[in-house]
């Protein structure tokens, strides 16, 4: 079967070389696969938190970010991809023998942990649009455990096909093509409908896709009214609103390529048995199987968010006053912050007094009140009524609990997927078999995630979210070294103007995304402890680890070479 797969495929891509450039981009779409994989894992909870929340806080004005967030880390992904099928061997491999045994086992103990602890939000968002969106009846507690457990049946029958030989590769990602077609389609639903109803203005989403690094650092202009109304308040709010745009904007930037995804990608291309000649075949499939899925979902997501939510107060106060839902839930804990602000150690008897604090939070200025309700984050609830216009609102729950969904599964499986080959590759076995079944059953841990998540995220997400945040660029490092070395490409290293290309963009990609993971990790605190400094000096270490390395590797074998 694998023999005849494999002449079907080199048919194909020999045809493709004469052929017309339709009929060659016709061609190439019908062979991709591994890009639709790492669509897969991006198009999560993290993804739809992150663009959900950037739209909420910040508007059109950085529609520019998460498009160059995925540019940047394609270009990296394709370089990985050029090495992988240029040596025909496993990154992890690759790693130890020609850069730093302490890089590789970085990049996989990273890629375990963030599979393991991002599970969780996956099936506790999964599990609320069957119970909000989908089926609105399975809303009560005693329903959740077995709608979790739907989730991770469904998402390991699919990793098993992944596990069954190319026929089942065949299967595992045309489903998974499929799911994230429908999420792709329901985000382009809602922005149908609201361009429809003519609620939408085009002209400031266009600016929006000019970038400005500037409006990264500052409060988006929108709200700046807003903040002054405040009076001697408005330095606090300025700077709160910055701190939590720097946690947004680094989780919708993390959340485009993230560690597992450069983990996953050299492998599922092996598992293909694609080669050096398909090296072009892969950048077209990053392009098609990931650039536009992610490009196309979150920017519809932040267009939805942004029009419907920023600088919009009322429908959380209304949420409020019935203390009812996220929304509620969120405006109290920034009222209760900025109450803190002001009254010092007072507020700590007044916030053990249930009456005390109500009075409080009632009399705090209206100004700060609406601003709190500007900033609080909004549920797949809420943004699932932007489609009421135009099909209702029972087809506009579906549509998008279908879209919720099939983020939710689509990741899950890629996370099952990517856990089960990182232990066959830390325990030096292939990957398949029971060692990979039971390798990717690791996940399966974020089952706790409708019942823990809301209360284990301040204590797991902040840790991880650090400790991937500071491999990643680590990661892009150690494959900017790798494209640098003869010993490890051989004659495909590349030579001249194209080399030069290849490390301008590398740099480039290595350079935004470790500011982006010091900037990100400054201040941070778990339990008191400040691991963001740590992981900063980890970072660094690493770095002058991996590079040291590399640089004695790389001597002493071109020196026994030339002896």
């Amino acid at each position: 079967m694998a023999i005849k797969n494999d002449d079907r495929l080199e048919r194909l891509l020999d045809e493709a070389e004469t052929a017309s450039l339709p009929k060659k981009i016709a061609i190439w779409t019908s062979l991709t696969g591994p890009g639709w994989l790492q669509g897969a894992i991006t198009l999560g909870g993290g993804s739809l938190a992150g663009s959900l929340y950037l739209g909420v806080l910040m508007g059109f004005g950085v529609m520019w970010l998460q498009p160059m967030a995925m540019v940047l880390g394609v270009i990296m992904l394709s370089a990985i991809s050029y090495i992988v099928l240029s040596t025909q061997r496993k990154p992890f491999d690759l790693i130890r023998e020609h850069v730093s045994p302490a890089l590789a086992w970085a990049w996989l103990f990273a890629t375990m942990l963030a599979n393991v602890v991002w599970s969780l939000p996956q099936y506790a968002l999964g599990t609320a649009a069957v119970q909000q969106n989908l089926i609105p009846s399975l809303g009560e507690s005693s329903y959740t455990m077995p709608v979790t457990i739907s989730l991770f049946v469904t998402g390991y029958i699919v990793v098993w096909f992944y596990n069954s030989g190319s026929r089942g590769i065949w299967i595992f990602e045309w489903i998974l093509k499929i799911l994230v077609g429908i999420v792709v389609l329901s985000f382009f639903g809602v922005v149908a409908a609201m361009t429809a109803s003519d609620l939408l203005p085009w002209g400031k989403i266009f600016a929006g896709m000019i970038p400005n690094p500037g409006s990264l650092f500052e409060p988006a202009p929108s709200l700046r009214g807003s903040i002054d109304a405040t009076g001697s308040m408005s330095s606090w709010w300025n700077d709160r609103i910055s701190s939590t745009q720097k946690d947004v904007i680094i989780t919708a930037f993390a959340t485009a390529v993230g560690i597992n995804m450069t983990f996953l990608l050299p492998y599922s291309m092996l598992r293909k048995n694609w080669k050096q000649k398909h090296r072009g075949l892969a950048i077209y499939d990053l392009g098609i199987g990931l650039i536009v899925p992610f490009v196309a979902a979150t920017g519809c997501v932040v267009i939805a968010a942004a029009s419907q939510f920023h600088a919009q107060p009322d429908d959380v106060l209304a949420k409020v006053a019935t203390g009812q839902g996220k929304e509620a839930a969120d405006y109290n804990r920034i009222v209760d912050d900025r109450l803190a602000a002001e009254k010092g150690d007072d507020f700590v008897a007044i916030k053990s007094d249930p009456e005390k604090l109500a009075v409080a939070r009632a009399a705090l200025p209206e100004a700060d009140r609406r601003l709190a309700a500007m900033l609080a984050g909004r549920d797949n609830l809420a943004l699932a009524k932007t489609l009421q216009p135009l099909v209702g609102d029972r087809v506009s729950q579906t549509l998008f609990g279908l879209g919720v969904v099939g983020m939710a599964v689509s990741t899950i499986i890629m996370l099952m997927v990517i856990n089960g080959v990182a232990v066959c590759e830390m325990l030096g076995v292939d990957s398949g078999g029971m060692t990979f079944r039971i390798g990717a059953l690791l996940p399966a841990v974020g089952m706790l995630g409708p019942f823990y998540w809301a209360s284990a995220a301040p204590a797991l997400a902040t840790p991880t979210s650090v400790i991937a945040g500071a491999v990643l660029p680590i990661a892009y490092l150690t494959f900017l070294l790798l494209m640098n070395s003869k010993l490890a490409l051989g004659d495909a290293m590349p030579r001249g103007a194209s080399r030069w290309v290849w490390n301008l963009l590398m740099s480039t990609a290595t350079l935004v995304a470790g500011f982006g993971s010091a900037w990100g990790m400054i201040g941070k605190t778990a339990f008191g402890f400040p691991i963001g400094t740590a992981a900063l000096v980890v970072l660094v270490t690493l770095a002058i680890i991996g590079i040291v390395s590399f640089v004695g590797k790389n001597r002493m074998k071109v020196a026994s070479v030339t002896e």
